[in-house]
């Protein structure tokens, strides 16, 4: 099974060397749109006082991304702020509120979260998103996961419209969708548009808080 975290859950992780060692907290995520993977992260010190700090974390110098801690060989990794991953390049918080729409041209909701995948691949997968009636008739929260070759434009996120077919109500189960949509992808069958909602029998419905289990 793949291993999720979501970007703004990264947030105040420790960053532990493999010695042992918790030099430093995560501050932000860095997110290259154009390539669909984070590229590393800045940071902060630890305790309620501490300010960010002048280095950086490129993904290159991450060891793994564990689910209590960002796991690094040594603090010889941690390089000068702009010089690791460049001045220019986006926060994943520049996709927040950003529209997707389908490779069908139906727009199915807005990003509310990144979904990345664990170890160091720092591969974006996926996106929670705000569904709209499109995609989800009582409008509530899902995951949704991106194609391999469509990423996050200037205005919108394009999904392929198969990709509806393969959302989740939450992350531990969005990772067997993300699988499974996977395979669907390899198989070719991706050319049929879906213009179903989620509550009908061929897609996986999405729950809400207070809705009977």
């Amino acid at each position: 099974m793949i291993a999720l975290a979501l970007a703004s859950e990264l947030t105040k992780r420790v960053v532990v060397t493999l010695d042992g060692e918790a030099v430093a907290q995560i501050k932000d995520t860095v997110f290259d749109a154009d390539g669909g993977r984070i590229t590393g992260f800045t940071l902060s010190g630890r305790g309620l006082l501490a300010g960010p700090l002048k280095k950086v974390l490129p993904l290159s110098g991450v060891h793994a991304i564990g689910p209590a801690a960002v796991m690094i060989p040594s603090q010889a990794v941690l390089e000068k702020r702009g010089v690791a991953m460049g001045s220019g390049t986006g926060g994943g918080g520049q996709v927040i509120g950003t529209p997707v729409l389908t490779d069908q041209g139906t727009e199915v909701g807005t990003i509310l979260d990144v979904v990345i995948e664990g170890g160091r691949s720092g591969r974006v997968i996926g996106f929670e998103i705000a569904a709209n009636e499109n995609l989800d008739r009582r409008e509530r929260k899902a995951f949704i996961p991106r194609g391999e070759t469509l990423a996050v434009s200037g205005r919108a996120l394009v999904v392929p419209a198969h990709a509806r077919r393969f959302v989740a109500d939450d992350l531990p189960s969005f990772s067997a969708q993300v699988e499974a949509f996977r395979a669907h992808t390899v198989t070719g069958h991706t050319d049929a548009p879906v213009d179903t909602a989620l509550d009908t029998p061929t897609e996986t419905p999405v729950r809400g808080e207070g809705d009977p289990t």
